[in-house]
């Protein structure tokens, strides 16, 4: 599996010939690809659907599907974009890659914020991408793409959650509101000294980085 982050949560995702694209938002620039076989949107907020983004990627990709559920899709309705609904425990294959849609509920932010529905995705049995949540599937896991900075999120919880899920490696997301190199630095030398002893290694990932994950 070939992850390449262009930023934030958009995750460039290669498995056995499927080419699968995460949360395009705006704080990342729109990806200059060609060939991608679906894209995962995980929730409506703009840092995870930009929709001209979207709608320059889908330009691009005109065969590509989204796979996203009922809450985002009301918003790609208005715009006249077709989509695949998918639910909680729900499953769709794309080029037999299996795509799994775990949890249903963003992250508290505020207790007087509208909550929103938010799915993570585990692609291939391999990778899980939780979203805007720290939703613990209950499955072995061996790639978590873990959220270290937002504002329903303290950088102890993201630790203790990836604690909790246990996976063999991994790797941060959601730190788009942190672009200078001396911003992320807690989030990635905390997160290792913590996991790292307990066996989890930590792979630094930034903006156009590229990692291969053999597990």
């Amino acid at each position: 599996m070939n992850i390449t982050k262009f930023g934030h949560c958009c995750l460039l995702i290669e498995e056995a010939g499927a080419r699968l694209l995460t949360d395009p938002g705006n704080y990342n620039d729109t990806p200059d690809i060609r060939d991608l076989d679906a894209i995962l949107i995980t929730h409506e907020h703009q840092d995870h659907i930009h929709m001209p983004a979207l709608k320059a990627l889908l330009a691009e990709n005109p065969r590509t599907i989204i796979i996203t559920h009922e809450g985002v899709g009301k918003l790609l309705d208005a715009e006249h974009i077709p989509y695949q609904p998918i639910t909680d425990g729900g499953e769709i294959l794309v080029k037999d890659v299996s795509v799994k849609s775990f949890g249903k509920d963003h992250a508290c932010i505020h207790a007087d914020l509208s909550p929103v529905r938010n799915t993570g995705f585990l692609v291939a049995g391999k990778l899980f991408y939780p979203g805007d949540s720290l939703h613990n599937p209950n499955i072995p896991i061996e790639v978590l793409a873990l959220p270290v900075s937002a504002p329903w999120l303290k950088l102890s919880e993201a630790i203790e959650y990836a604690k909790a899920v246990k996976p063999k490696i991994v790797f941060p997301v959601h730190d788009g509101m942190l672009r200078q190199d001396h911003r992320l630095a807690p989030t990635r030398s905390i997160p290792r000294a913590m996991l790292e002893p307990l066996g989890i290694k930590f792979v630094d990932m930034v903006e156009g980085s590229v990692a291969e994950f053999i597990v």
